[in-house]
């Protein structure tokens, strides 16, 4: 009889784990298979918060069908203890498996809202963006300077966890530009304690927390463009007339704000060596506008013929050669075309009236280029 109960015991056993081995399979492809949500959402992750409270979130907004097997498998993964606050988007069809990596993997969010503080030409000013999780696209729903009230929709995100902060700089800033408007962002802290010198910064998006320190995020633009400049001088073109990389930073400074037409960088720059390996004044505007403001703020006026006349150091229809320092903060690719100009023989260029320039390789096709610009302007100015 003994035998027999064993016998049963055994089977039962037996029996039993196969159903709990079946059973756990059965979940384990529950946890890794693809999920219901049919369209991407937003997860926001509250500072103290836990799996129990996140899988209730996830069962609401449809995106997992048990939050028993989510929480489980948070567990046996030993994922559990690993929740990192945050907003972060889960993307449709994600598996718990996902959904478990995306919270407990930490860095930045990777959605939400975004606070972008942009350092232009002219001025500085906040874009508090929402990402749509739908589309994936940002959607601007404030836009304000730092001279402006503060609107209700930066109020109401500005002090929460999950708000990332970006500061973006427009290439051709200047320094003065640059630390001018860090100064008046309120949610850095610390002292510049002088302006860096011109072309020394990085223009860039740069990624922050509230608090930082301003001064480090000097320390930071300047570290990658002295890695830009190292690295484009490295790879320079041969027989180029500068004799430092800081020559060519000047050069690049002047290519920045001569045109607005990226795919023009190389052309322009190649005017600018062509005159200089032919010992012309290189005869620029922008330069004679940084000798007049010395790049704190825009001019605003157009350039007088007393000015364009007087013996200044920027003033490249006087001078000979470079000026004595950069005009403006550069971005990457006016670097590299300083360093590797087109191959032309252009020595002349004037807007043509869509945004870019005619280029012209003797003085009399650039004269014809310079009355079609006058007859845009005249007509223009008749409208």
């Amino acid at each position: 009889m003994w035998k027999n109960i064993a016998s049963n015991a055994l089977s039962l056993s037996i029996i039993a784990l196969v159903v709990i081995a079946g059973v756990i399979g059965w979940g384990k492809r529950q946890y890794e298979a693809e999920g219901p949500l049919e369209t991407a959402i937003c997860l926001r992750v509250e500072q103290g918060s836990n799996f129990t409270r996140v899988s209730e979130a996830l069962e609401t907004q449809g995106a997992i069908d048990s939050t028993a097997i989510f929480r489980m498998g948070a567990e046996y993964s030993g994922k559990s203890t690993e929740l990192k606050a945050g907003s972060f988007l889960v993307e449709e069809h994600a598996s718990m498996r996902q959904i478990v990596d995306i919270v407990t993997r930490g860095g930045a969010s990777t959605c939400g809202t975004e606070v972008v503080y942009r350092i232009g030409i002219n001025a500085a000013e906040y874009r508090v963006r929402e990402l749509d999780p739908a589309t994936q696209t940002f959607l601007v729903v404030a836009e304000f300077t730092p001279e402006d009230d503060v609107p209700a929709e930066y109020a109401r995100v500005r002090d929460l966890a999950d708000t990332r902060y970006r500061v973006a700089i427009a290439e051709g800033a200047t320094s003065w530009q640059i630390v001018d408007a860090l100064r008046k962002a309120e949610f850095l802290s610390g002292e510049i304690a002088a302006q860096p010198a011109e072309g020394s910064l990085a223009p860039d998006s740069y990624e922050l927390r509230p608090g930082d320190d301003r001064a480090e995020l000097i320390d930071r633009m300047q570290t990658k463009q002295d890695e830009r400049l190292a690295t484009a001088w490295e790879n320079r073109a041969e027989g180029l007339p500068y004799e430092s990389p800081g020559e060519a930073l000047i050069m690049a400074s002047i290519i920045e704000k001569e045109t607005g037409q990226p795919e023009e960088r190389p052309q322009v720059a190649s005017v600018f060596v062509n005159r200089l390996e032919q010992g012309m004044r290189l005869q620029t505007d922008p330069t004679v506008i940084y000798g007049i403001t010395n790049g704190q703020g825009v001019l605003g006026r157009g350039i007088r013929q007393s000015e364009l006349r007087a013996d200044t150091p920027y003033n490249t229809y006087v001078i000979s050669g470079l000026p004595p320092t950069p005009i403006a903060n550069p971005g990457l690719a006016s670097i590299e075309a300083a360093l590797n100009p087109a191959e032309t023989d252009y020595l002349f260029f004037v807007a043509d009236g869509s945004g870019g320039h005619a280029f012209a390789k003797t003085l009399e096709e650039h004269t014809r280029n310079v009355s079609r610009w006058r007859e845009i302007e005249a007509q223009r100015a008749s409208e």
